[in-house]
């Protein structure tokens, strides 16, 4: 998923884990399995068995939170 800086930050407060994965360049198992042993890089909220992650995490993972706009 290629999104731009403007289009990541318009992004809701929280991602699914799929999203996340993609905009990090990783795939499914690659997400998964690190989720669910709390070694995701970034925050991953579990509600049930839905994965959710902050946008605001994500975008200090790489590097975007603190680039101007």
């Amino acid at each position: 998923m290629a999104l731009t800086l403007d289009e990541l930050r318009q992004l809701p407060p929280t991602i699914d884990l799929m999203t996340a994965a993609s905009i990090l360049g990783i795939g499914r198992t690659k997400a998964y399995e690190p989720a669910r042993c709390d070694d995701f890089p970034c925050r991953v909220v579990r509600i049930g068995g839905l994965y959710r992650v902050p946008t605001a995490d994500l975008l200090r993972v790489i590097g975007a939170a603190d680039v101007d706009h």
